[in-house]
C-alpha cells in the first residue's frame, strides 16, 4: 500500500531551516580578554622610552644593516638550493635497490640530523685545523695538481654555506623521500611496463606528483632557514644578526639593534610565508592538470611500445 504525503507535509519539508545558534558567552569573554591583552601589550611597547624608537627608526635602513640583510638572503637561498639538491640525491639513494647507496644515504642523514647545527658551523669554520690544505691530484698522498690553503678557502661565508646547506640536505632528504613514497606505486609500475627507465619514471611521473607533498614542508624549511642563518654570528659572519651585534658593541644600543634585526627577520619570513601560500594554492589547483600531464608523459612510451 503506497502512502502519499499530504501537500502540507510536502511544503513543510521544503521550508528553510531557521536554526538559532546557542549563545556562547565564553567565546566573547575570551575574545575581549585577548583583545585587551593585545592593546595593553602594544601600548606598553610603544610608550616604553627604554626601547629608543628613534634609534630603531634610524638604523632600519642603515647601509650596514641592509648589507647584512643581503648576506642573510644569499645564505638562505643558496643553502636551500644546495640542500634541496642534496636532499633529492639522498632520497633517491635511500630508495635505491643497492644496499651500499642506501647505507651511504642513511649514514649521511643520521649524522647531520644527529649533531647540532651550531657544532657543524664551528667545525666547518675550523676545518683548517684538521685539513690544512685541499687539492686535486692523485689520491693516497699522491702529487697534487692544484692545491688551496684551507684558511684562505674557508671564509666565514663559505663555512656558513657548507654548514647550513649540508645540514639542510639531511632534512630535505626525509621530506623528499616521504613525497616520493606518497605517489601510488602502481603509477611507477605502469611507467616501467611502458619501457621507461628509472630516471625517466622519477623525472616524468613520480617527482611531479610528489611535489604536492614536498612543497609545504619545504616552504617551512625555507622560513626556518631565514631565522637559522642567525647562528652564523658564532663564526663572525656578516649576516644580519652579526652586523647588528657589531653596531651595538659600538653604540651600546643592545635592545634597539636586536629590535631592528627582529623587524627585518619578520619582514623576510612574512614575504616567504605569502609566497609559500600562493605556491601551495598553485599546486592544489593544478593537481588535476598534473594528472593529465603525467598521462601525457606516458603516452609516447605507450605508442612506441605498441
Amino acid at each position: 500500500m503506497e502512502v502519499t504525503a499530504s501537500p502540507e507535509a510536502a511544503e513543510a519539508a521544503h521550508l528553510p531551516i531557521d536554526a538559532i545558534r546557542p549563545p556562547r558567552p565564553g567565546r566573547w569573554i575570551a575574545a575581549a580578554v585577548a583583545g585587551l591583552a593585545l592593546v595593553w601589550l602594544a601600548y606598553t611597547i610603544i610608550v616604553n622610552e627604554n626601547l629608543h624608537w628613534d634609534v630603531i627608526a634610524a638604523y632600519l635602513t642603515d647601509g650596514r644593516i641592509l648589507g647584512g640583510l643581503w648576506v642573510t638572503i644569499q645564505l638562505t637561498v643558496l643553502s636551500m638550493a644546495i640542500g634541496l639538491a642534496l636532499g633529492i640525491l639522498a632520497a633517491v639513494m635511500q630508495l635505491s635497490d643497492s644496499p651500499v647507496l642506501r647505507g651511504a644515504s642513511g649514514l649521511y642523514t643520521w649524522f647531520f640530523r644527529g649533531t647540532p647545527l651550531l657544532v657543524q658551523l664551528i667545525f666547518w669554520f675550523n676545518i683548517g685545523l684538521v685539513f690544512p690544505s685541499f687539492g686535486i691530484g692523485v689520491p693516497f698522498d699522491g702529487p697534487k695538481l692544484v692545491e688551496w690553503q684551507a684558511n684562505e678557502l674557508i671564509t666565514p661565508f663559505t663555512a656558513a654555506l657548507l654548514g647550513l646547506a649540508i645540514n639542510e640536505g639531511a632534512y630535505m632528504a626525509e621530506i623528499v623521500r616521504a613525497g616520493i613514497r606518497s605517489v601510488d606505486p602502481g603509477q611507477r609500475e605502469a611507467a616501467e611496463a611502458l619501457g621507461m627507465s628509472h630516471r625517466q619514471v622519477l623525472r616524468r611521473v613520480v617527482l611531479p606528483q610528489a611535489m604536492r607533498v614536498i612543497v609545504p614542508p619545504t616552504g617551512n624549511q625555507f622560513i626556518s632557514m631565514l631565522k637559522t642563518t642567525s647562528m652564523v654570528s658564532v663564526i663572525a659572519g656578516a649576516e644580519l644578526l652579526t652586523v647588528s651585534q657589531r653596531i651595538y658593541l659600538g653604540n651600546f644600543e643592545v635592545i634597539a639593534m636586536l629590535v631592528v634585526a627582529s623587524v627585518w627577520y619578520i619582514v623576510l619570513t612574512t614575504i616567504a610565508s605569502v609566497g609559500q601560500h600562493f605556491i601551495e594554492k598553485r599546486f592544489e589547483r593544478g593537481h588535476h592538470a598534473l594528472q593529465v600531464r603525467v598521462r601525457r608523459n606516458l603516452r609516447p612510451f605507450g605508442k612506441g611500445n605498441a
